[in-house]
C-alpha cells in the first residue's frame, strides 16, 4: 500500500527488540499486584498487652526487611538470567507450536467436520434455546428480598 507521503509500506516489518524498558515501574501491567507483598507487619505482629523489648522489635524488623531484600537480590542474580532464558524458550516453543501445529490442525478439523458441525449446532440450539429462554424469564420474574436479622 502507498503511504500518504508516496512511499510504499514494506511487506515484512522488522520488530524493534531494542525498545527502552522502564526501570522504575517494573510491573506496568500489574501481573504481581496481589502477590508477594509481605512486609514485616504482615508476617509478625504482637497483640496489645504482650510486647517484646523495643530494641528486639526494631532489630527483628530490620533483620526481616534486609534479609528479604538482599536474599531476593541474590536469588535473582543467581537464577534470574537462567529462568529468563528458560521462560523465553518456553514461550517461543508455545508460539511455534500454536502457529505451526495447533492452528493448522484446528483449521483441518474445521474443514473436515464442517458437514457434521452445522447440523450439530442447529440441533443443540434447537434443544437448549427454549430451556435457556425459560430460565431467563424465570430469573427475571424472581424478586430477591434482603432481610436484616437482628
Amino acid at each position: 500500500m502507498d503511504e500518504p507521503d508516496g512511499s510504499q509500506e514494506p511487506l515484512i516489518k522488522k520488530e524493534n527488540h531494542t525498545r527502552q524498558i522502564d526501570l522504575t515501574n517494573r510491573d506496568p501491567k500489574q501481573i504481581n499486584e496481589d502477590v508477594v507483598k509481605v512486609d514485616f507487619e504482615d508476617a509478625i505482629a504482637e497483640p496489645d498487652g504482650i510486647h517484646s523489648v523495643d530494641v528486639l522489635w526494631k532489630c527483628s524488623y530490620y533483620t526481616f526487611t534486609y534479609t528479604k531484600h538482599w536474599f531476593y537480590r541474590i536469588l535473582t542474580l543467581i537464577f534470574g538470567v537462567l529462568l529468563s532464558l528458560l521462560w523465553g524458550l518456553l514461550f517461543a516453543f508455545m508460539a511455534f507450536l500454536s502457529i505451526w501445529a495447533v492452528a493448522p490442525c484446528i483449521k483441518c478439523c474445521k474443514v473436515q467436520f464442517q458437514c457434521l458441525w452445522r447440523p450439530l449446532l442447529l440441533g443443540v440450539g434447537t434443544l437448549f434455546r427454549p430451556i435457556v429462554w425459560a430460565a431467563v424469564k424465570i430469573s427475571i420474574s424472581l424478586k430477591g428480598v434482603l432481610r436484616k436479622d437482628t
